[in-house]
């Protein structure tokens, strides 16, 4: 567990809102590094942070992203989850595999990802990513968004730096 400071969260409580946060902001930045070791991102809908950790996602196995995160001798990837509407993130940096499990799929599988998987869990190549995270943070409005909204505004007029408008947790997993 990483060191807390005044306006960060950590231990099961830091662990407990990753995954509120995680399974409530749908979609992520999947990040891989290509083979010319350039960053590349891709956006990914989020099936589950399940209770040991791993955040679900249903992709074709014979794809660029699941090549360049098992070409990685660590299958690092990172996740960067957004809610700006409620001013929310999430950075997750951890490790990718594929999961070819029929019974996780039917749990995991619903109707709205027909767009992309034409025959279902018939579709071939049809598989799960599994992240395991290592690392994550995220930042939070500490006291809701007119709070942090009237502390960013007296901020921007006294010039000074806002000191409790966030909430920032850290979790080494």
């Amino acid at each position: 567990m990483a060191e807390t400071t005044p306006n960060e969260i950590g231990g099961t409580e830091a662990i407990a809102r990753v995954k509120e946060l995680v399974e409530d902001i749908d979609f992520t930045m999947l990040t891989t590094t290509d083979a010319a070791g350039n960053l590349v991102s891709r956006p990914m809908s989020t099936r589950q942070m399940d209770d040991s950790g791993d955040i679900w996602f249903f992709t074709l196995e014979h794809t660029k992203k699941v090549d360049e995160a098992e070409s990685d001798p660590q299958h690092d990837v990172g996740l960067s989850y957004l809610d700006a509407k409620d001013h929310r993130y999430v950075s997750v940096a951890g490790r990718a595999s594929v999961v070819r499990d029929r019974a996780k799929m039917e749990e995991l599988y619903s109707p709205d990802l027909d767009i992309w998987f034409e025959n279902g869990l018939d579709t071939p190549d049809i598989a799960l990513l599994r992240v395991t995270p290592v690392e994550c943070e995220f930042w939070e409005p500490a006291h809701g968004k007119l709070v942090t909204a009237a502390g960013m505004l007296k901020a921007l007029v006294t010039k000074d730096t806002p000191d409790d408008t966030m909430r920032h947790g850290r979790v080494s997993c």
